[in-house]
């Protein structure tokens, strides 16, 4: 059976699922299809370590009676399955207490983005199990044998998904779209003397033509891991801290905690009340885009069946817009963003789409140029933003800028700041964005951080 007729079975499926809640005293509902197959294999020191092959199908409902909500999943889309989901979640429902902000999307606000998005690549499921092995070995090979100092490895993976999204509810809405997804990395272990390092590199695409290859992805980690040997601890001060694309995606990740709906109406968020602020130097454009083809964080609508869109959320350092779904939006007043996200059951929650920072004019080398002295973060190490208070601490490793160069490497540090501080001490913006998963951002640079070391 093709997935094209797959396609049509189970938007019928979600449709009738509805209907039957409909039938049976729900007021609203809304249900989600989950089918997919993923593969992962993982190499150490040249060996298969381990290999993971595995096809799931799942179906979630979520009821509404009046203003009660009740969810339910199964694993078995047979009539008699999705029957017994349905009942469990109006039973659920008669159980649950008033929310005077639960109900579906405005009817107006749902819909779906026509054309490719080239979220599905077919040749990520063609790809034979022998081809995946072997660009994990490959990547893992090229590592250990990129200089004699690399001695160990804490392995390579490859790993894929294609799958299917399906979504129907009772204002009339019904859409389905696939997606794929690949991705392989490598983790080297560098010795010399008393000095043991890692690192890793990886490489991540909706389609397989756009995975960096095993060769690059091998050399990558192996330079990343050597440049590391033989750490100082760098003395406690203040100074400019750059954020390569890898870890600035990981600052950018708290940005995402402070502006999601659910935390502004909670209160939990330092920029609860900031809308039309300035929160932010002017460098700072800080853009969430559904839309852009290709990506991880595109789709044509989101789990709520809402129209897919561009929303600017900060504009040269003016907070402009939260990102929300329909429940916080109603909670603040305000309009969904499309930014709903949901596994197959429950409460629909907020999730990225492509949440990234709009790019600036000059290259990593240009910024590291212009750095007398100071910290370039490599690795954050747990930590990160209180989104609260904004506070914001992170062990960090990497390496020490003097004169505009790297010096030598630096590890067991903390840095430290806050957020509302640091958003407005970015002082450049790199060029150099790419996207590896739905949060992106390029190169980094803070005017100045506390730097803990000795």
């Amino acid at each position: 059976m093709s997935m094209a007729s797959v396609s049509v079975d189970l938007e019928q499926v979600a449709a009738d699922a509805v209907a039957q809640a409909r039938a049976s005293g729900a007021t609203d509902a809304e249900c989600t299809i989950t089918e997919g197959d993923e593969f992962s294999v993982t190499v150490r020191m040249r060996e298969v370590e381990s290999l993971k092959e595995a096809g799931s199908r799942a179906a979630g409902i979520r009821v509404l009676v009046g203003q009660r909500a009740g969810s339910s999943y199964t694993s078995d889309l047979s009539p008699e399955g999705i029957a017994k989901m349905v009942s469990a979640a109006l039973d659920l429902a008669k159980v649950t207490s008033d929310d005077p902000h639960a109900g579906l999307p405005d009817p107006e606000s749902l819909g779906k983005l026509t054309g490719d998005l080239q979220l599905y690549d077919e040749n990520v499921a063609k790809l034979e199990a022998e081809r995946r092995i072997a660009m994990a070995e490959t990547a893992e090979r090229v590592a250990l044998d990129f200089d004699p100092r690399i001695q160990n490895s804490e392995g390579a993976s490859f790993n894929s998904y294609a799958g299917r999204r399906v979504f129907a509810n009772s204002r009339g809405f019904v859409g389905s779209y696939r997606t794929s997804s690949c991705g392989l990395s490598v983790s080297p272990v560098a010795k010399q003397g008393d000095s043991m390092e890692r690192d890793y590199w990886y490489s991540a695409a909706r389609a397989l033509a756009k995975l960096e290859s095993p060769e690059y992805v091998g050399r990558r980690a192996a330079e990343r891991t050597l440049r590391r040997l033989n750490p100082r601890k760098a003395a406690t001060q203040n100074a400019a801290v750059i954020f390569e694309p890898r870890t600035a995606q990981q600052l950018l990740g708290d940005l995402f905690d402070a502006v999601n709906g659910s935390a502004i109406y909670k209160h939990a968020s330092f920029l609860t009340g900031k809308l039309g602020e300035k929160i932010a130097a002017d460098s700072i454009t800080v853009i969430d885009d559904a839309t852009i083809p290709g990506l991880f964080g595109t789709c044509p609508f989101d789990d709520e069946g809402v129209t897919s869109k561009r929303t600017v959320v900060i504009e040269n350092g003016v907070l402009k817009s939260y990102l929300l779904n329909a429940y916080t939006a109603r909670k603040l007043g305000l309009k969904t963003t499309g930014n709903a996200s949901r596994g197959v059951t429950g409460n629909a929650g907020v999730g990225p789409g492509n949440f990234h920072i709009q790019a600036g004019t000059r290259s990593a080398d240009e910024i590291l140029a212009s750095v007398s002295r100071g910290l370039y973060v490599t690795e954050l190490i747990g930590g990160g933003a209180n989104s609260v208070t904004g506070d914001y601490s992170s062990g960090a490793a990497g390496l020490w800028i003097e004169n505009g160069a790297l010096a030598y490497p630096v590890s067991e540090i903390t840095i430290a700041g806050n957020m509302k501080q640091m958003l407005f001490d970015i002082e450049q913006v790199g060029s150099d964005l790419e996207f590896r998963g739905s949060i992106a951002s390029p190169t980094l640079m803070i005017r100045e951080m506390t730097i803990s070391g000795q």
